[in-house]
């Protein structure tokens, strides 16, 4: 009996371009593959003509057809996010990678390049969409809105640290003359000058006094501008809820007691407004909360946590942790940490906030996802 076989070509090749960026200040490199080929040139700083032209001239080396699907990605950085808006206007399925988390090399010694960089991405992109998926992380990139909304708050910060600035400037200057003043700063400062005395009963000399008064007037235009955005954010949160609706999630946040603007503010706008968090490990994860144990034949020990994604976040989830404890003392985040930290020393009190403080920013995903608050948490409508 003849025995027939059936030969069925079922590997046909999908068309598909690969294309990872390394943006530097002056020189885009460019990287770019069909999973066969390589191809690699550079474009300058911000000429999307020329990055079209070589997207163009890449799918002709590869003889693939124009409406191919395109995949890009680069790392975030100084570019932001203009460039991703730009690419998926385009049609182009485009993702902005933590640059902390891509593979390098533990060689003391290692080349370190624009082109080899490009590739090394190109090839990390390529693994990513043949399914391997946990060999990076990916960035959560905000809505236009969004990304232009958080932008009050970082200012606010900005305002405040160089408000301290200007404030320890001037108890310097004073200190030099061994004056030690109770307040600093004021409409009346220039006043308060012409009454100062050194420790030699002197006054203060012409030049120092001239630089008191112009650090004055920094100061007090810093005071002005935080003000200003102060009553920006209220003014929002009474006005413009249907404008942008994270902000609804903030008055959400602020009815829990302990938690005020300032704080709700920074959660939802650096944290849960445009995000979406699939579970309790990426919330704990992206705040740098997570624990880092280090397992190695015998030698086995706690790292601390990862500090890791957002400082913002962590910095102000441990604050609000203090104060959770404070204001509710009768939710059940509270019972737990006074039955396991409250007795111990000052090192294990603080050892235990960050613990508390990572199971209340997941408690208060919760809340925000589901409407229902941390169980004992009183609320202040």
């Amino acid at each position: 009996m003849t025995q027939v076989t059936l030969n069925v070509n079922n590997s046909k090749h999908e068309e598909r371009l690969f294309m990872a960026f390394d943006l530097s200040h002056k020189t885009w490199h460019i990287a770019f593959t069909d999973g066969t080929h390589n191809r690699y040139c550079t474009v300058k700083d911000k000429n999307l003509a020329a990055l079209d032209e070589a997207i163009k001239a890449a799918k002709k080396k590869f003889k693939l057809s124009e409406d191919c699907p395109v995949f890009s990605c680069y790392e975030a950085g100084r570019d932001g996010f203009w460039l991703d808006r730009y690419l998926r206007k385009k049609g182009i399925n485009n993702l902005v990678v933590d640059s902390s988390s891509i593979e390098t090399s533990r060689r003391h010694r290692r080349v370190k390049t624009d082109k080899v960089d490009a590739k090394k991405l190109l090839s990390m992109l390529v693994r990513h969409y043949n399914g391997e998926r946990k060999h990076w992380s990916i960035v959560n990139v905000p809505s236009e809105e969004a990304e232009d909304l958080r932008r009050i708050q970082r200012e606010i910060d900005r305002l405040i640290k160089e408000k301290g600035q200007h404030s320890a400037r001037m108890r310097s200057l004073l200190n030099l003359d061994g004056i030690v003043v109770d307040t600093i700063g004021g409409k009346d400062w220039e006043a308060q000058l012409e009454q100062l005395r050194d420790r030699e009963n002197k006054p203060l000399r012409p030049f120092k006094k001239g630089e008191l008064l112009r650090e004055n007037e920094r100061l007090e235009l810093v005071k002005k501008q935080i003000n200003a955005l102060e009553k920006e954010k209220q003014r929002l949160l009474e006005e413009e809820l249907d404008t942008y609706p994270e902000l609804k999630k903030v008055k959400q946040l602020m009815l829990l007691k302990g938690i005020g603007k300032a704080s709700a503010w920074l959660y939802i706008l650096e944290f849960f407004g445009w995000r979406d968090f699939k579970n309790r490990k990426e919330v704990g994860a992206l705040s740098g909360l997570t624990p880092t144990p280090f397992s190695s034949g015998t030698d086995n020990k706690e790292q601390g946590i990862s500090k890791a994604g957002n400082k913002r976040i962590r910095f102000m989830t441990v604050e609000i942790a203090w104060l959770w404890v404070r204001y509710q003392p009768q939710s059940e985040l509270t019972q737990w940490y006074k039955e396991r930290f409250a007795q111990g020393s000052g090192r294990m009190k603080r050892i235990g906030i960050v613990a508390l403080a990572r199971k209340l920013l997941i408690s208060l995903w919760r809340y925000l996802e589901t409407g229902e608050p941390p169980k004992g948490a009183i609320l202040s409508f």
